[in-house]
């Protein structure tokens, strides 16, 4: 099976496991059929997933003009608390920044290598948690827009992290921590805002991801350095492929890479 297009990230549905689909203009591929068969990778050309060009990407898919330009790549996006929609103040665009920032935000605990606070759309649950790699996670508080959101994590990312580590995720290297004694921990961290919003009643959801076997050391793969891949895949998690051989594949951070993939 042979298969051509632009790297976007792993499209997720909910299952026992995760099913993976990797979307094409004209084709898809369910990742989770290619377990435990070789997948070879190949690096074709750029192409930026807002411009279509073939330039170097810079950063989340996009080339280095377009990523200061458009408004999808504004700071807000990974630093919620810079959001300014809900005071009618304009970044790039303000209209898109209404539509996104104005709408139901979740403040969330994650563990996929640590416990850590995050930050999503409330239609983006549990398909961000998928997305980190975690095996559980819970929410925190439902606000109206993306701000309080953003100034919650501030808050309490004093008192808990707010990063992943991306190796000890792959590793599988992890402990099962109890969340709801996490969430009521941090609740009177939560700014008085958004305290209000405090969710009591969520309980805490388990994610299983397909994986046969984990890396014991892992090894990333760069497009850059190694244009040309084969390995037999024995998993998939958060948006990493993992191979037999330790190397890991990260699929997010190579949107706008348009490949060519074999299956065999």
């Amino acid at each position: 099976m042979q298969y051509e297009g632009v790297l976007k990230k792993m499209q997720t549905e909910i299952g026992h496991p995760i099913q993976y689909y990797m979307l094409f203009e004209s084709d898809f591929l369910n990742v989770n059929q290619v377990l435990d068969k070789n997948l070879k990778i190949e690096f074709i050309k750029f192409q930026c997933l807002n411009c279509g060009n073939d330039r170097p990407i810079y950063r989340q898919g996009f080339c280095k003009t377009c990523f200061f330009e458009i408004p999808s790549a504004g700071d807000w996006i990974m630093r919620p608390e810079l959001s300014t929609a809900h005071l009618d103040q304009e970044d790039r665009d303000l209209a898109y920044e209404k539509k996104v920032q104005l709408q139901p935000h979740i403040v969330y605990l994650a563990n996929s290598s640590n416990v850590k606070v995050g930050v999503t759309r409330k239609g983006q649950i549990p398909t961000r948690w998928i997305d980190q790699g975690a095996h559980e996670a819970i929410e925190i508080v439902e606000v109206p827009n993306r701000y309080l959101a953003g100034i919650t994590e501030v808050a309490l990312k004093n008192h808990v992290g707010d990063k992943t580590n991306w190796r000890t995720m792959l590793t599988n290297n992890i402990v099962d921590e109890n969340l709801l004694e996490w969430r009521e921990k941090l609740k009177q961290y939560i700014p008085e805002e958004a305290l209000p919003y405090y969710l009591d009643n969520k309980s805490e959801t388990q994610i299983e991801f397909p994986v046969l076997k984990y890396p014991t050391k892992v090894k990333s793969l760069n497009l850059d350095k190694t244009p040309l891949y084969e390995g037999k895949l024995k998993g998939i998690k958060g948006q990493y492929l993992i191979f037999e051989d330790n190397t890991v594949f990260n699929i997010r951070g190579s949107e706008g890479y348009y490949v060519g993939l074999t299956v065999n």
